[in-house]
């Protein structure tokens, strides 16, 4: 057996060996549920923390580039209110320049320690200039620093560049906490739909969708 066989070999013993939601999960009667997604997507994000999730502000999102082509990437949640889930990046960057083309996203957050799964679809709208600025001056010096920096989604000749640059961006940082970052943008999901998954040890899985119909939540159960 080649040493590219034995690889794959033991990857895959690997990978069937791995054993998720090693915990007692809650129960979730769907019934319940409140008759809009946001209060629950709240009430659930409490548990999260309180189970002890690592990062249960950090989701994945979806775009489609100016082809139709499918990305993803992991992000952190900055709100989630009556207009919708937030997040913010540059304009510039892949993901701004894929909403500019295509503005509607998904969103995946992934709890395991409760066995649940949250996802948001629809489409995305950016926030004021204001309301830009309110947001990355609401967070830390080092996300100020990373934002002056942009760029993102560029290519980096060499790390030592990216170095330079971010010790010139925490310098100003420091000495201009309202400095202004012009690209810096808040973006809001305004939910066409949201399932709440709960997982079953015995694959029982629990899955709620709320649809937006009109004004109006159609709620429903899906097949697991």
């Amino acid at each position: 057996m080649t040493d590219h066989h034995m690889h794959a070999h033991h990857f895959q013993d690997l990978l069937r060996s791995q054993r998720v939601w090693d915990t007692k999960l809650p129960a979730f009667d769907p019934a319940t549920a409140p008759h809009a997604p946001l209060p629950l997507f709240h009430q659930w994000f409490e548990e999260a923390v309180a189970a002890g999730q690592t990062e249960p502000h950090t989701m994945s999102l979806a775009t489609v580039d100016e082809d139709g082509l499918p990305d993803v990437r992991t992000l952190m949640l900055h709100d989630a209110d009556e207009h919708g889930w937030h997040f913010a990046s540059h304009t510039t960057s892949a993901k701004g320049r894929h909403l500019a083309a295509h503005a509607h996203a998904a969103l995946g957050f992934y709890w395991p320690a409760q066995g649940r799964q949250v996802r948001v679809r629809g489409r995305v709208t950016t926030g004021t200039p204001a309301e830009s600025r309110a947001d990355l001056h609401a967070r830390s010096t080092g996300a100020l620093a990373s934002a002056l920096v942009g760029r993102q989604s560029e290519i980096l000749p060499e790390y030592e560049e990216l170095v330079r640059a971010s010790e010139a961006a925490w310098e100003r940082a420091q000495a201009e906490p309202d400095a202004d970052v012009p690209t810096w943008t808040l973006y809001v999901v305004e939910p066409a739909e949201v399932e709440f998954f709960q997982g079953d040890e015995r694959r029982r899985h629990v899955r709620l969708r709320y649809r937006r119909e009109g004004e109006a939540w159609v709620r429903e159960l899906l097949w697991p």
